[in-house]
């Protein structure tokens, strides 16, 4: 198989003979730099945001921001100003800005397995044909991309998250409650 460059392959430990899991996991620099892009969201119209500040509220290491910072920047969501009160500001409104844009600057495509990334050749695997589970990972791959494509930073930093309009509520009789009164204005 080839290596996919610039994608996130979603990893999937399997547990040991103690106990059987599965996982799947985004990387510290897509969590870290959507932290600090939640961040900049807060500060959006109140002028540039420090990193220092950033890494301080966040409790996140500053050297790392600095790395994430150029991705983003280079991507067109974050602008810098230097000077004793410069820092970072969004380029766009959060109400603009998706999780998955953020995640696509500073780690690459998301993707359960390389065979369904935008990057895959078609033909590099030998089991392409005969592969009973790639359809699956290719919804999965449809639905991670659906929700982070559907959520904003302007949703992220809002008071009620908006896990609950992509999750159907079901109380335990099986039967969906009436809805927030969110969710009714935005489903």
């Amino acid at each position: 198989m080839r290596s996919t460059v610039g994608a996130i392959i979603l990893t999937m430990a399997v547990g040991n003979a103690r106990s059987a899991s599965f996982s799947m996991r985004v990387s510290s620099k897509a969590h870290y730099g959507l932290r600090m892009m939640t961040e900049f969201s807060k500060a959006y119209g109140r002028g540039p945001l420090s990193l220092t500040e950033v890494a301080r509220v966040e409790h996140l290491p500053l050297a790392y921001l600095e790395q994430l910072a150029g991705p983003l920047r280079r991507g067109g969501l974050i602008e810098a100003t230097r000077g004793a009160h410069g820092g970072y500001v969004l380029t766009r409104p959060p109400e603009e800005i998706t999780v998955l844009d953020v995640i696509t600057l500073v780690e690459g495509e998301v993707a359960p397995v390389e065979c369904v990334s935008h990057e895959y050749a078609a033909g590099c695997c030998v089991r392409e044909t005969d592969c009973a589970s790639r359809t699956l990972w290719q919804r999965l791959k449809q639905s991670v991309d659906a929700v982070l494509s559907g959520t904003t930073l302007a949703e992220l930093v809002c008071e009620r998250p908006p896990v609950s309009v992509f999750i159907p509520l079901e109380d335990v009789r099986g039967t969906s409650p009436s809805p927030h009164p969110y969710e009714a204005a935005h489903v």
